[in-house]
Formats: structure tokens, C-alpha cells, sequence
């Protein structure tokens, strides 16, 4: 009997060193202090205006060994920073972002597409004002390592994507203040 159960053992410990090791996915939260999404628009022809928002929050789930990841970001429209505190009130309103009815913006992925390893795309729904609409964020940049104040796994990236402020009914005095909106967001995520 001893025999059989040291046998069994040994068939069970060959299988699992056989078998390879499967990395399962880690779901990373929003880091909120180190996320700011930020927008950039042509005001009359003067300058580029730079504005953002403060509060992000959402997750990542990320499985480097099957390079997959999902992303879901939630955008506080309320917490906008024009450089002027008339102005984000002013931009709150309802010819631009609405936010007494739309005070959230959100970002769900629906593929994240990956290039020798990294991912380089992030194609998905963009929702503002009530409004999906389709986009594809190019990633600049992407960094997946031990935070080195924190401990733990964490991952950070840099994207844009350039959408119409007309596709979410938010047109107003285009085109002497573009239509174009560029939207850049920098990103960290700590594994939960």
C-alpha cells in the first residue's frame, strides 16, 4: 500500500513538473494620484489649450503570458482643470461636457492588441455625454515591473487618441475652436 501511494506521488509530482506553468491574469486598480487623463484643442488659432482631469479611476487586467489585457476607466468629468476656476465651471455646462447630466466619461476595451510581447493598441468604446462612439489609443509607452516604493506588481502606460468633439455633442463655436480634441492619458495601476 505504502508502495502504491509513494508511486502515485511520484506520478503526480513528474506531471506537474511536466505541465507548464500558466501565468493567470492580474487585475490591476487605478492608481488615482499618478492617472491624469488630459485633452488639448486649437482655441481661435492662438494656442494649443492643455486641460485635465484629476480623478480617474478603473482597472486593468493584464495576463503577460497569453497577451491579453482588458481596460475599464472611469473619468470624473466634475473634477475638470482649465487653469481657471470661471472656466471649469464654464466647460461643465451643457454646450460641452454636461455634467449636471453626464458626470462621468468611460473607456471599456474591447481588444488590446500586442506587438512582440507589449502591448501597442487599445481599440474600445469611448463614452461621453451619453454618446459611445469607437477609438483605437495608440500606446506610446508601456512599463510592466515591481513598483520600487510599493512592492508590488504594477503597470504604466502612455496613450492617445484624437477624436471629434462634434461625435459627442459637444460642438459648439467649432471651427474657430477645433473640432479635434486630442486625448492623452498617463497611466499607473498597482496589482490588487
Amino acid at each position: 500500500m505504502r508502495q502504491a501511494i509513494l508511486i502515485s506521488a511520484g506520478l503526480l509530482m513528474a506531471g506537474l513538473m511536466a505541465s507548464p506553468l500558466m501565468a493567470e491574469p492580474v487585475t490591476y486598480g487605478i492608481d488615482s494620484t499618478h492617472t491624469f487623463p488630459r485633452f488639448t484643442y486649437d482655441h481661435l488659432g492662438f494656442s494649443t489649450q492643455v486641460n485635465r482631469f484629476h480623478n480617474t479611476t478603473g482597472t486593468v487586467v493584464y495576463d503577460k503570458e497569453a497577451n491579453t489585457a482588458e481596460v475599464d476607466i472611469t473619468i470624473d468629468m466634475t473634477s475638470v482643470e482649465t487653469g481657471a476656476e470661471s472656466f471649469n465651471g464654464h466647460i461643465q455646462g451643457e454646450d460641452f461636457f454636461d455634467t449636471e447630466n453626464y458626470p462621468e466619461a468611460t473607456f471599456k476595451s474591447t481588444e488590446v492588441v500586442f506587438d512582440n510581447d507589449e502591448p501597442t493598441a487599445i481599440e474600445g468604446e469611448l463614452t461621453i455625454k451619453g454618446i459611445t462612439k469607437n477609438v483605437t489609443l495608440d500606446i506610446e509607452r508601456f512599463n510592466n515591473e515591481e513598483h520600487p516604493m510599493l512592492g508590488k506588481d504594477a503597470i504604466g502606460a502612455d496613450a492617445s487618441v484624437t477624436v471629434k468633439r462634434s461625435d459627442f455633442n459637444a460642438d459648439k463655436y467649432v471651427p474657430a475652436i477645433s473640432d479635434e480634441v486630442r486625448i492623452d492619458i498617463s497611466l499607473e495601476a498597482i496589482a490588487q
